[in-house]
């Protein structure tokens, strides 16, 4: 008989912290030589996540281990066929101990776990739901309110991202929040309290930063199927439509490919102006015209927006008087810079926005308000001091 190779599942709204603990137990895999895969799903065109993984010590000196599926959500028909032949691709080259999959924030868990239930070679047993404890504070009053809303919206007979939340959670294995740094000590067994009815089953946990051990995965013991079967049945009708689309729930993304910087100050100025909990999801690279060394990770979820060092830019390093480099060194780096075709080296701003339809253009069309206008560009190149009101000291991503 053979022995089926465990799969995790980390699944959970838009901005709960899936890649950040994805990060990390890809880390651990190499630290502690456990011999894993990874699939990681965006729903949008950038492909955000599968980069920022990709950019992990383990999946660089190993790309084969790395899945990156984009452009749909898991959950829909496009993106289970996707995922099949993912899986193929994977175990055609590896023999993993583990296989962790990062769904997108929009994805529903229940075709996942039907896919899985049969699969001849692997075994579901995890599905961990993320849970961000800022946006449940903030938007839910400490999650006291997500069981009235979701009343309400079957009430209604209303599907919208209230569902998807509940749904995620119901099907849930392991209940994980985040972002405890964010929310007061006190508040913590509130949120736990409050999102436990919705699934006495599962397990609560809460993890700092994205830290929890990879042991923890590693069992053999098989998902709960028969808690949920009377859930599937219920559900089956809703989320035959809902799978056939990529864009469920109302959601609506948009992209935003621009070479210009932002100005800080403006950037500043619309967030506080137009940004509120519709828009669910906004991440990407991009760089500020007063820090144009860096290229930065924007990364917003809910009402709360990071700011993180992902790299420097090369024509940053070819500009700094002090770049230590030698004329062979620079040469290659003109190269591949002149290879992009930009308009400043290989500085650019790629970043999507997830949020309502209603409210994804407005918020979309109020950030490209924030890029440099010509004549600004003009005050860049001459070493103008842009006003920028953002925190001095921003994070730097460490693999």
């Amino acid at each position: 008989m053979i022995k089926k190779i465990p799969v995790v599942i980390l699944n959970g709204f838009l901005g709960s912290g899936k890649t950040t603990l994805f990060r990390d137990l890809l880390s651990q895999s190499k630290k502690k030589n456990i011999p894993i895969c990874a699939v990681v799903n965006d729903m949008s065109e950038l492909d955000v996540d599968g980069i920022l993984l990709g950019s992990s010590d383990i999946i660089e000196k190993n790309k084969s281990i790395l899945e990156s599926i984009h452009s749909c959500v898991l959950s829909s028909k496009k993106g289970i066929k996707k995922l099949n032949l993912g899986l193929e691709k994977l175990l055609s080259n590896q023999k993993p101990e583990l296989i962790i999959i990062e769904t997108s924030g929009s994805c529903h868990p229940m075709p996942l776990t039907q896919y899985f239930k049969n699969h001849s070679r692997l075994i579901l047993t995890k599905i961990l739901v993320l849970l961000d404890s800022l946006m449940l504070a903030q938007d839910f009053d400490y999650g006291r309110s997500i069981i009235p809303k979701m009343q309400n919206n079957l009430a209604q007979n209303k599907r919208d991202t209230i569902n998807l939340m509940v749904e995620q959670i119901m099907f849930g294995s392991h209940l994980i929040l985040t972002k405890l740094d964010r929310i007061q000590n006190n508040k913590l067994q509130d949120i736990a309290s409050s999102i436990k009815p919705i699934n006495p089953f599962a397990s609560i946990h809460s993890v700092h930063y994205g830290k929890l051990e990879i042991e923890s995965l590693l069992d053999n013991k098989i998902y709960d199927y028969m808690r949920i079967n009377k859930l599937v049945d219920e559900l089956k009708p809703s989320l035959e439509s809902e799978n056939q689309t990529d864009r469920p729930y109302n959601l609506a993304t948009r992209v935003i490919k621009d070479d210009r910087p932002f100005h800080p100050k403006r950037l500043w100025d619309i967030c506080h102006k137009y940004l509120d909990q519709r828009i669910y999801r906004s991440k990407g690279f991009f760089w500020l015209a007063s820090r144009d060394k860096f290229s930065l990770l924007w990364n917003q979820a809910a009402g709360g927006i990071n700011l993180e060092i992902i790299g420097s830019w090369r024509s940053g390093i070819i500009e700094d008087e002090n770049h230590g480099l030698s004329e062979m060194e620079i040469k290659i780096l003109e190269e591949k810079i002149d290879q992009q075709g930009r308009l400043f080296g290989d500085r650019h701003c790629d970043i999507t926005v997830i949020g309502d339809q209603t409210q994804v253009d407005r918020f979309t069309n109020a950030l490209k308000s924030c890029f440099l206008n010509d004549q600004e560009i003009e005050d860049w190149k001459n070493k103008y001091e842009f006003d920028d009101p953002w925190p001095k000291n921003i994070t730097k991503i460490v693999n």
